[in-house]
């Protein structure tokens, strides 16, 4: 089963400093992605609309690694304003490591952009998306206290 740290950050700076950091504590560098918004984006025909094709390419993606609709519309909400998302994908314990090298960077809170449920009371999301427990042959994300970043797996 494959894990995969996820993280956004506010800046690409911030974004280059992470993937540095994993790389300098011996992570994989192949396994590492750095993703934003693309400054340009190719018109592939005449009803091409790249920066839509763009964030459903995203949100696939992230749903099929195990985010629920919600984040995986958080995260493209944080990449359209903006921010840049780290994957960093391995073994359990260089993903372990990875979230908490995000998390040390200010990997930003999903629930912060996600807002309150609705018809829910003045709180945050954090009380409608609990942590999950991932077995060897359960897929979905693992919260990990301290931080934004998440760890998925699928």
């Amino acid at each position: 089963m494959s894990k995969t740290a996820v993280g956004l950050f506010e800046n690409p700076g911030v974004a280059d400093q992470v993937a540095h950091d994993l790389d300098a504590s011996a992570f994989p560098r192949n396994e590492i992605r750095i993703l934003g918004e693309p400054l340009s984006m190719a018109v592939t025909g005449d009803t091409s609309t790249p920066r839509t094709d763009f964030e459903v390419g995203l949100n696939r993606e992230l749903r099929t690694i195990g985010a629920s609709d919600r984040e995986a519309e958080a995260y493209v909400q944080g990449v359209r304003r903006g921010g840049v998302i780290v994957f960093a994908t391995g073994s359990s314990e260089a993903v372990d490591n990875a979230t908490e090298v995000m998390n040390r960077h200010g990997a930003i809170e999903v629930e912060e952009l996600i807002g309150r449920e609705p018809g829910s009371s003045g709180s945050l999301t954090g009380e409608s998306l609990p942590p999950m427990q991932v077995s060897s042959d359960q897929t979905g994300r693992i919260r990990q206290s301290g931080g934004g970043a998440r760890m998925f797996a699928w």
